[in-house]
């Protein structure tokens, strides 16, 4: 997991690092743009929705849950779909997925129909799009995937400045429905975005090649890679906190007396912070002499953003908020450029598909639990300080889990270097010629990588 894989996916087709790339990095830039901000976005419309069918802020926070559910917990059915059909394919059905979902949204007549079509159907169609992306771009970069996922990575908060106003601007002027029925329209440049992943493709060898192998729909195999495991595990204990401090940073400052407006500015300082701090993270993690620590890279931003938390919650006015905003933003857009990265160097292109969709199952579980907690914790103490130690405890946890596997299976490594060493020695063959049976299977079991077994190396285990 600490060094770098040049993948040259399961085509064969080494991956070209530009040319047609740039496109298909377009794509992903706003494909993950309105993944992650759409679910944030549709809030500016809660208000009216409570109006409209008489319900509670709780039953609307609802619409923004089941989106992200189904964004993260899709993940191994997206896999099987881009195994069985390609990346192409499944992200054009996702595009219309995600806009049929919010063209029938605004016919709604119950919140009912609304979790259905909002919630399901279009984060539905947004996962279909959004895993298909990740795969693609991991296939046309290797040598500059760091800064091409860094890069796309910045599309998550760019399209979150812009998606919430103009969200607000429609809303005022068409209504809810209005509004649903023009953003439905604006997901079908989901479908554009799936139409420039184009595929890569071999030249057929000379006289024929061998026959290629079936490939699995859901390769489970990689739970045997521990260096998967290690990033499984780390990345479902970070999200559990690392999406509570921007939902309860706006409610902490007017907890202090901040007037609304300066309130939701925060938002804003940490969402502009955030797309610099991507391509920059994406950009130094692609530097030849970092990228091999790329592991180490990313363990330090989750230290660096838990405690971040740990410090916001000592903030006791508006400045020191802004202060946490800062190193908020710096901290979370390292992760964000960083966690798809480390995952890709890990399992390689070829188990990609698999891997995503798996970690972003039991991610889907964390995300679940997490704000809710948080909410949990702050009903029962009425204090926002708890919230972010709370915050801040479990991805410190996270970052120490990451560095730590690493850490034991580097000294794994280390220990198995001077046996590996022993047994390439060249063995003398007997006067003789005659070759004694026991000499033979410590030849078989010297060298394994030559009897069909898996070697691990620095690039392919953590």
């Amino acid at each position: 997991m600490g060094g770098a894989v040049v993948d040259e996916g399961p085509s064969g087709v080494k991956a070209p690092d530009g040319g047609w790339g740039w496109a298909v990095l377009f794509g992903c830039f706003v494909i993950t743009g309105f993944s992650y901000a759409f679910p944030k976005a549709v809030s500016v419309f809660f208000k009216e929705l409570m109006h409209e069918f008489g319900i509670g802020y709780s039953d609307t926070a609802w619409i923004s849950s089941i989106l992200l559910a189904m964004l993260y917990g899709t993940g191994p059915l997206c896999s099987v779909c881009v195994n069985r059909f390609g990346c192409r394919p499944v992200m054009l059905v996702g595009g219309l997925f995600a806009a049929l979902g919010m063209v029938a949204a605004s016919f709604c007549r119950s919140i009912l129909q609304v979790y259905l079509t909002t919630g399901v159907v279009t984060g539905l169609g947004l996962a279909l799009n959004f895993q298909p992306s990740l795969i693609m771009l991991n296939r046309y970069f290797s040598e500059r995937r760091p800064l091409a996922n860094g890069l796309a990575a910045a599309g998550s908060p760019v399209f979150l400045c812009a998606l919430s106003p103009l969200g607000q601007v429609l809303q005022d002027r068409y209504g809810w429905r209005g509004g649903f029925l023009i953003l439905g329209g604006l997901l079908l440049n989901c479908c554009a975005c799936a139409a420039l992943m184009r595929p890569l493709v071999a030249a057929a060898p000379p006289g024929g090649g061998p026959p290629r192998q079936a490939r699995r729909l859901l390769d489970l195999r990689v739970f045997r890679d521990r260096g998967f495991v290690v990033y499984a595990l780390a990345a479902s204990i970070m999200v559990l906190g690392l999406f509570v401090p921007p939902v309860f940073v706006v409610s902490y400052a007017k907890d202090l007396g901040v007037p609304d407006t300066k309130a939701a500015f925060l938002l804003t300082i940490l969402g502009f912070i955030d797309i610099f701090a991507r391509p920059t993270a994406g950009f130094i993690t692609g530097l030849q002499k970092v990228r091999p620590y790329s592991v180490y890279l990313f363990s330090f931003a989750m230290f660096f953003n838990g405690f971040t938390d740990l410090t916001g919650s000592t903030a006791g006015d508006y400045g020191g908020l802004v202060v946490f905003c800062i190193f908020f933003g710096i901290s979370y857009g390292m992760v964000g450029a960083l966690q798809f990265e480390v995952l890709m160097a890990i399992v390689g292109t070829e188990k990609f598909s698999s891997a995503i969709g798996l970690v972003l199952l039991l991610e889907a579980m964390a995300v679940l639990i997490g704000p809710p907690s948080g909410g949990k914790l702050l009903d029962a103490t009425r204090v926002y300080k708890y919230v972010f130690i709370l915050a801040g405890a479990e991805v410190l946890a996270s970052s120490l889990v990451l560095l730590l596997g690493n850490l034991c299976m580097g000294k794994r490594r280390e220990a198995a270097q001077p046996a590996a060493a022993a047994a390439e020695k060249p063995h003398k063959p007997p006067v003789d010629g005659r070759v004694d049976s026991q000499e033979v299977e410590h030849f078989l079991k010297a060298e394994p990588e030559k009897n069909g077994e898996a070697v691990h190396t620095p690039e392919t285990s953590v």
